[in-house]
């Protein structure tokens, strides 16, 4: 199919045409400079031939979107929306480079550099999610880099929601990276088919093609989504791929959608774990925090902030002193004379029984003071020492259709524990739901073991549930 020639670049007020960037199915994108403040600047200006009211509609829509999303670090930044005086919608959006796109087609991207980007556009896309918001277009060409090499993802929303009219253009150049359920119009799309995607854009930029594309071979439309259907990805073909990392994409690549992670986020925390594998540091999880945690933050800062200025100081400098038996008021020495009217032996008397008194309340005060740190060291040494990490002690299993399901109650895990899975067959998973499914051939044995992960650490492992596929 001949590829169309560019729109012609709007009239922008405050803004100088340099030059044109870019086409696709819905929109041309230009390189602007910007005059105040002065920068240059990305112009993604929609078509005329599909603009009407309920596109314009849906574009102011996005437009507020993009403004919520893209204070994230890892979501393209979006600058302002508008309508072109020829009726055209427009963005002015950070100017970034596509060369990741080219670059792992030309060349081998080393495994942690592939992680670090899947960790940070991963954070993105979850971000979306927990706002409500599916991205639809999730590939390697929507992944750009911005000028200090930090890959940001673009395109939210606009070809998503104008993509369900029949553009075949526009859907040709997603099939490689599309769900098997979004390509069979059963969805027009899901958080499931968004991990799918995602697992597909990070195995496209380790493979260096899309996971159903064979070399040598035919790889029209038609026979992508013939082998997308099927679901069987093959290996990455290197050896520096470890295999944990080839089952976790497989895994999200699952045919059935109940097969996959349960979310993004799932699915990401397996990646930093295949890091810490490969010996590299983790790249840190930028998710949106909650208003819980939010709240959580604030009340840790009460407690480790001194609050007061001058007074909070005064009152540690207060009992720094007591503790050196000095008087918190003047700050005189216990026994020294304080001259005052009436007698200096008196004086003298009465300041040192004040002091005597003192003192031994330092002491008293000091010997409770030793019992009660021993008592709390007692305390935390317990409780540094107890195994209090729930285990699953009753895995339950179920097949149907090629399929293993196994399942157990929660155990009481809390906060950011998680279940670290282990099978037989070498699989492996960490997750928060308390379930798990195997892809099985009929005579085949599957064996899973359930262990809960706290903070790093394991408790103790369940029983090995085994499940023999009737034949």
């Amino acid at each position: 199919m001949a590829r169309r020639l560019p729109s012609a670049p709007p009239n922008l007020p405050g803004f100088a045409y340099v030059r044109v960037l870019g086409s696709g199915g819905f929109a041309d994108v230009f390189l602007y400079e910007q005059n105040m403040p002065r920068r240059q600047v990305a112009v993604k200006v929609m078509l005329s031939e599909v603009v009407n009211d309920q596109v314009r509609q849906m574009f102011q829509a996005e437009a507020n979107l993009m403004a919520q999303l893209s204070a994230h670090p890892a979501i393209l930044t979006v600058y302002q929306a508008s309508i072109s005086s020829d009726g055209r919608p427009y963005l002015v959006m950070e100017l970034c480079s596509s060369s990741l796109s080219q670059r792992y087609r030309t060349e081998r991207i080393p495994v942690p550099e592939v992680l670090r980007v899947a960790v940070k556009i991963g954070s993105a896309i979850e971000t979306a999610h927990r706002a409500g918001v599916l991205h639809r277009d999730i590939k390697p060409s929507n992944i750009l880099l911005t000028a200090y090499g930090h890959p940001v993802l673009s395109d939210f929303g606009i070809a998503a929601t104008l993509g369900e009219s029949e553009n075949l253009e526009a859907v040709g150049m997603s099939i490689p990276w599309s769900a098997p359920e979004v390509l069979m119009d059963e969805t027009a799309g899901t958080i499931e088919s968004e991990i799918w995607s995602f697992a597909a854009t990070v195995y496209s930029l380790l493979a260096g093609r899309s996971p159903f594309e064979q070399p040598g071979e035919s790889n029209k439309s038609s026979d992508l989504i013939s082998r997308i259907n099927r679901a069987k990805p093959g290996p990455i073909g290197r050896t520096d791929v470890p295999a944990s990392l080839e089952r976790a994409l497989a895994r999200a690549m699952s045919r059935k959608p109940e097969n996959r992670h349960g979310s993004i986020l799932e699915l990401v925390r397996e990646l930093q774990a295949v890091e810490t594998e490969l010996g590299v540091p983790q790249t840190a999880i930028e998710v949106v925090m909650d208003d819980w945690a939010l709240a959580t933050t604030s009340h840790l800062e009460d407690r480790t902030r001194i609050k007061g200025g001058h007074d909070a100081v005064s009152s540690v400098a207060d009992r720094r002193r007591r503790r050196r038996g000095e008087d918190a008021g003047p700050y005189s020495a216990v026994g020294t004379v304080v001259r005052e009217t009436g007698s200096k032996t008196n004086a003298t008397n009465a300041t040192a029984s004040r002091g005597i008194r003192a003192f031994a309340w330092v002491l008293v005060a000091a010997a409770v003071l030793v019992l009660a740190l021993g008592t709390v060291a007692t305390l935390v040494l317990v409780r540094a020492t107890s195994t209090d990490i729930p285990a699953v002690v009753d895995v339950q299993a179920t097949t149907s259709d090629g399929t293993v399901a196994f399942s157990w109650a929660d155990p009481g895990i809390k906060g950011e524990d998680s279940y670290q899975i282990s099978t037989n067959t070498g699989e492996s998973s960490i997750q928060r739901s308390p379930g798990f499914t195997v892809d099985a051939e009929p005579g085949d044995r599957v064996c899973i073991t359930v262990t809960v992960n706290r903070d790093g650490k394991t408790g103790n492992p369940s029983s090995e549930k085994c499940v023999d596929v009737p034949r």
